[in-house]
C-alpha cells in the first residue's frame, strides 16, 4: 500500500463518534478494530525509555567511579604511607584535579582489602593549592606523573563506550524494524509478514505489447486482459466476466516475464509483481501472512493486476513429495492463495497472472476454473515468430545493408526469445571486437553457434591424429546427413574445436517440427551412428568423442519405445509413467518381463541403425576420405563445399595456412615504417615464410 494511504489509515478519525466512547464501539462489534497506534508516539516513547536507561546507567557508573579504591581521610597519613615505601614503586603516583592517587603494597598494615598488589588509594586536595602538594611530592622524592588532562569525565566516557555502543545497535535494529512494521499489529517481527511485493505503473514501464512477437495468440489473450482493465462496462454489457486468474505456461526464455511486463506497460492500473519464492521465510506461517498482505492491498488498489512469477515454488501439488506431516509452510501459503482468489467478489477487478514451465507439478485446485481460469500456453517461437524476435531486437544494433534475418531464422529451430536475444547481442559483441562497421550475417551464424555450442577454440592445440579422428568423425556424420532421405538438410561441418566439442556438424531444418516421425527419428539415429563408425574404420580405434551420439541415440530409442508406442512388440501402450518429479524412486507400472522386452527393443532399434550406416559407410568411403582430407585442409565446410567434394571434384578457396598467410602480411604492412616501403616489398615472402597453420 502507498505510504500516504497507510499513514491516513492509521490517523485518528476526527470525527465526534470518535471520542471517548470510541473503545465501546470496538467492542460492540458496530465498527472495524481499534487502529494501531502512531508511529511517532511508539518511537517517541522507546526514545525516552533508552534515554532514561542512558542516564541510570550512567549516574551507576559515576557513583562507582567515585567510590573507586580507598580513601585517605588526611594528607598526613598519605604522606606517612609514602615515608614508609608503603606504595607500589614501579606504578608511579598520579596527579589530577582534585585528588592523587597511588597504588599500595601488598599486605600494608591497616589496609586489610589490599591482598594483593593493585589496591588503588587515593586523598582528595585543593586544586587552588596545588603547587604545595607539588613540592611535598619532591620534598619526599616520590614518583609522580600529572594526568591533569583527563578528568573524571574522560575516564567515564571511556568505561562508559562499550555500553553506549551495545545500546545505538539496539536502539537501530528496534527502529528499523519498528519503521519496517509500521508500528502495526505484530510489533517488531510485523515486517515479517508483510508482503514483498513491486508496484509497477506504466509510467515506469518500458515494454508495451509492440515489444512482444513471437507468441501472437497469447499476446492476444492478454491483450483481452487490458482492454478489461481499461474499460470493464464493455464487457459487462452482455454479462460477461472477466477472469479471475491467467496462469502462463511455456519453456524458459520464452516470454512469459516479458507479457507481463507488457501489461503493466499497456494497463494504466497499479500492478503488483512477486516471485513464489518471496513467500518463503524462515518462519512457519509467515508465506501466508504475506498472501494475506499482498491480496488486502491489490483489494484496496483496485483494479489491478497481481503478477505471480515461478508459481510453482509454492504452488506444487499438496500431499507429494517427501513430507513429514504437521504444517507444511509451502502448503500453507498454496491454501492462503486458494482462499484469496476465491473470495473474490465480482467487482473486485483483481486479475492475478501466474507464470511457470511445470504446470504439470501445480495443484488442481489452483488451476481449475474460478481461480485461474484461462491457461495460455507460451511456446517457443515458429519461423515467422523467430524473424520477428530477431527484427525486434536488431533495432538495438547496426546491420549490414544486405542482412537476411529469415535465413537466421531457418537456422534456429527450437530456439527461445532468449535464446534470440542473445545471439544478436553476440554477434554484437563479435563485429565490435573486429572493428567492423555494422553487423554482417556471418557474425550473427558465428553467435548462433557460440550461444549453442560456446565458443570456437581456435587457440587449443591438438595432435594430429586427434585432429584426423576429429575430421573422420564429422565426415561420417556430414557424408549420411547429405545423402540419407527424411533427415535435417546439412549446414555445415567443422573440425574447430567448440564449448566440449572438438567438432560439430550443423543442420538447418527446412520447416519448424512441432512432432518427431519415426522416419525422422531412424534417420536422424543413422546420422549419429555414422562418425563413430568413419572414426573406428580410418584409425583402428574408437574414442570417447562419440559419448553425445550414444547418448541421443539412446534417448530416441527409449522416447519411441516408452512413450510413443513406435515398437511393434510392445505396441499402442505407455511404459514411461508420470514424471512430476515428486519422488526419487523411478515409478514403474510394468512386469519385469515387460522391462526384458523394453531393453532389447532399444538395442534393437539402435544395432538396426548403427547397421545401416555402417553399410553407408561402406559404400560412400571415398566420399567420406575427401570430405575428411578437406577438413584437415580448411577446418570448415559449407553444405554445397561437401556436396561438391562428394561430386569427386576439387575447391577453389584459401586454405587456412593461406589466410593465416595472408593475415601475417597484412599485419607486417601495417607495423613497417613509411620511410622504408623498398624494404617491405622485399621481404613480404620471408616475413610469412614460416607461419604454420593453426593445429586446431
Amino acid at each position: 500500500m502507498p505510504k500516504d494511504e497507510k499513514q491516513s489509515e492509521n490517523k485518528p478519525s476526527d470525527s465526534p463518534d470518535s471520542g471517548g466512547s470510541e473503545p465501546s464501539q470496538k467492542k460492540d462489534g458496530k465498527s472495524g478494530p481499534t487502529p494501531p497506534p502512531p508511529a511517532k508516539l511508539s518511537r517517541g516513547l522507546m526514545s525516552w525509555v533508552m534515554i532514561l536507561a542512558v542516564l541510570i546507567m550512567l549516574f551507576v557508573l559515576l557513583s562507582g567511579t567515585k567510590g573507586r579504591g580507598v580513601e585517605i581521610s588526611t594528607w598526613s597519613d598519605f604522606t606517612h604511607y609514602i615515608e614508609n615505601d608503603s606504595f607500589v614503586s614501579d606504578k608511579p603516583l598520579t596527579i589530577f584535579d582534585g585528588r592523587i592517587t597511588g597504588i599500595i603494597k601488598e599486605d600494608t598494615p591497616g589496609f586489610p582489602q589490599a591482598k594483593k598488589e593493585g589496591a588503588a588509594v587515593w586523598v582528595k586536595i585543593d586544586a587552588q593549592n596545588r603547587e604545595f602538594y607539588l613540592n611535598q611530592l619532591l620534598l619526599l622524592d616520590a614518583k609522580w606523573e600529572d594526568d591533569t588532562g583527563s578528568s573524571v569525565w574522560v575516564q567515564l566516557l571511556i568505561a562508559v563506550a562499550p555500553f553506549l555502543i551495545l545500546i545505538l545497535i539496539i536502539w537501530f535494529f528496534i527502529a528499523r524494524s519498528m519503521r519496517s512494521a509500521g508500528a502495526g499489529p505484530g510489533g517488531m517481527l510485523g515486517s515479517f509478514g508483510k508482503s514483498r511485493h513491486r508496484i509497477s505503473t506504466k509510467e515506469n514501464i518500458n515494454v508495451n505489447f509492440d515489444d512482444v512477437q513471437g507468441i501472437q495468440e497469447a499476446k492476444e489473450e492478454l491483450e483481452e486482459i487490458v482492454e478489461f482493465l481499461k474499460n470493464p462496462k464493455k464487457f459487462q454489457r452482455l454479462g460477461g466476466r472477466i477472469p479471475r486468474g491467467v496462469l502462463l505456461i511455456g519453456p524458459p526464455g520464452c516470454g512469459k516475464t516479458l507479457l507481463a511486463k507488457a501489461i503493466a506497460g499497456e494497463a494504466d492500473v497499479p500492478f503488483f509483481s512477486i516471485s513464489g519464492s518471496d513467500f518463503v521465510e524462515m518462519f512457519v506461517g509467515v508465506g501466508a501472512s504475506r498472501v494475506r498482505d499482498l491480496f488486502k492491498q491489490a483489494k484496496d488498489n483496485s483494479p489491478c493486476i497481481i503478477f505471480l512469477d515461478e508459481i510453482d515454488a509454492v504452488g506444487r501439488r499438496r500431499g507429494g513429495g517427501f513430507s513429514t506431516g504437521g504444517h507444511d509452510e509451502r502448503e500453507q501459503t498454496l491454501n492462503a492463495i486458494l482462499v484469496e482468489m476465491d473470495g473474490f467478489e465480482a467487482n473486485d477487478q483483481i486479475i492475478v497472472i501466474s507464470a511457470t514451465n511445470r504446470a504439470d507439478i501445480l495443484d488442481p485446485a489452483l488451476t481449475r476454473p474460478g481461480r485461474f481460469d484461462r491457461q495460455v500456453v507460451v511456446p517457443l517461437p515458429d519461423l515467422v515468430g523467430r524473424k520477428k524476435i530477431l527484427e525486434v531486437h536488431a533495432k538495438k544494433i547496426k546491420l549490414s545493408p544486405d542482412m537476411d534475418l529469415e535465413r537466421i531464422a531457418r537456422g534456429t529451430p527450437m530456439f527461445s526469445g532468449a535464446d534470440l536475444e542473445a545471439i544478436v547481442n553476440e554477434a554484437a559483441i563479435i563485429a565490435t571486437m573486429a572493428e567492423k562497421d555494422y553487423v554482417e550475417i556471418s557474425d550473427l551464424e558465428e553467435a548462433r553457434d557460440k550461444v549453442r555450442f560456446g565458443r570456437a577454440q581456435k587457440s587449443r592445440r591438438i595432435e594430429e591424429d586427434e585432429r584426423v579422428a576429429t575430421a573422420y568423425h564429422e565426415a561420417g556424420h556430414a557424408v549420411i546427413q547429405a545423402t540419407i532421405e527424411h533427415a535435417d538438410p546439412l549446414h555445415k561441418v567443422t573440425i574447430i574445436p567448440r564449448g566440449q566439442a572438438l567438432g560439430a556438424t550443423f543442420s538447418l531444418p527446412e520447416k519448424d517440427r512441432y512432432g518427431m516421425g519415426r522416419k525422422f527419428l531412424l534417420a536422424t539415429m543413422r546420422v549419429l551412428c555414422g562418425g563413430r563408425i568413419a572414426e573406428k574404420r580410418k584409425t583402428n580405434d574408437i574414442s570417447s568423442g562419440a559419448a553425445m551420439d550414444i547418448k541421443q541415440s539412446t534417448q530416441f530409442a527409449r522416447h519411441m519405445i516408452l512413450e510413443w508406442g513406435m515398437s511393434e512388440k510392445l505396441g499402442f501402450v505407455n511404459y514411461s509413467g508420470n514424471d512430476t518429479r515428486e519422488m526419487y524412486i523411478q515409478e514403474r507400472e510394468y512386469s519385469e518381463e515387460t522391462a526384458r522386452i523394453i531393453d532389447e527393443e532399444v538395442k534393437r532399434i539402435i544395432d538396426d541403425a548403427y547397421a545401416d550406416a555402417k553399410r553407408m559407410i561402406t559404400e560412400g568411403w571415398d566420399q567420406i576420405v575427401a570430405v575428411a582430407e578437406a577438413l584437415l585442409v580448411y577446418e570448415t565446410l559449407q553444405a554445397d563445399e561437401v556436396k561438391l567434394l562428394m561430386r569427386g571434384k576439387r575447391l577453389d578457396k584459401p586454405t587456412v595456412a593461406q589466410l593465416l598467410e595472408a593475415e601475417a602480411a597484412k599485419k607486417t604492412t601495417d607495423t613497417k615504417p613509411p620511410v622504408e616501403p623498398a624494404k617491405e616489398d622485399t621481404r613480404g615472402d620471408e616475413a610469412t615464410r614460416d607461419v604454420m597453420p593453426s593445429p586446431a
